[in-house]
């Protein structure tokens, strides 16, 4: 269970750091681009990739479009945190489960049961509720888009992660090894353009922000794969947990400590997320 606990956390500070990227001038991209770097640096300490099993030959498009899709996708969320708050950000992050969802049903051809049917209903009536804001036209839209965006690319990501899991040419580890080092290398030559172009300053404390945020990116990646080892004769239990655990956490913090305001069609929607992850677990508990 610690392993799970500190995961949620990892993840929640990960997008309070986002959040406080703006206050403190942080420039996301340079900060992005040293995240994946010191992850490169963890994998190798952590995951021991075998490198000798990585090739021209069997590096699938699929990482090319990971390594594309994580940068990308890390700028969406911090747009998004900044525009639409940490509470509705991290519920729309975690509700692209249902993407997931969908493309295990018409790519996969699982099957699915009741509690499965009903959990994808509340999830995307949940979806519509949290992503809704009554505010100006101009801040409504970037909420939506953003929110829309972090909700497209992480459930993209997610179904191709479940596409890499499928590869047995190389470990899955190494897989994750060979992710990051695209990232950061297509993150570093848009960094460069960046600073011949626009003249951008490289900043030191970009750096250091950019390692804490590694830390904390891969921190959630391994503890949670260490949580579903530990825990591996409950799969649903670090499913539910970690779900609802961030959705929660994220809530209060972007209530309780960054005074974000939620309406109470988007409390409605944290409400039906929940259910459709409780309903969605029940599934994989009474599945036969």
């Amino acid at each position: 269970m610690i392993y799970l606990i500190l995961s949620i956390i990892c993840s929640v500070t990960v997008g309070v750091m986002l959040k406080l990227a703006k206050r403190y001038q942080i420039n996301i991209t340079q900060a992005i681009t040293w995240n994946y770097l010191f992850a490169i640096c963890l994998s190798l300490m952590c995951f021991k990739p075998d490198l000798g099993s990585i090739s021209i030959e069997n590096i699938s498009p699929i990482y090319w479009t990971l390594g594309i899709l994580l940068p990308s996708i890390f700028v969406f969320l911090a747009f998004a945190v900044r525009n639409a708050g940490l509470a509705r950000t991290d519920i729309a992050q975690r509700l692209s489960l249902f993407i997931s969802l969908s493309a295990a049903y018409f790519l996969f051809k699982e099957n699915f049961d009741r509690y499965k049917e009903v959990g994808v209903v509340f999830g995307f009536a949940a979806i519509i509720f949290t992503m809704y804001r009554k505010s100006d036209r101009t801040s409504s839209k970037r909420s939506w888009l953003y929110l829309l965006l972090v909700f497209l690319g992480f459930g993209a990501v997610d179904v191709l992660f479940k596409m890499v899991s499928q590869i047995t040419e190389i470990p899955y580890t190494t897989s994750l090894f060979i992710i990051y080092c695209i990232a950061f290398v297509l993150s570093f030559a848009y960094l460069m353009y960046l600073v011949i172009t626009k003249k951008t300053k490289l900043q030191l404390i970009n750096f250091f922000c950019g390692c804490i945020l590694g830390i904390f990116n891969f921190g959630n990646i391994l503890f949670y794969l260490r949580a579903h080892r530990e825990m591996s004769e409950n799969p649903s239990t670090v499913f539910a947990a970690m779900n609802m655990g961030v959705i929660i956490a994220g809530t209060l913090i972007g209530v309780f400590i960054f005074r974000e305001k939620l309406s109470k069609w988007n409390y409605l929607g944290l409400v039906l997320a929940l259910v459709a992850i409780v309903l969605i677990t029940l599934s994989k508990i009474y599945a036969v």
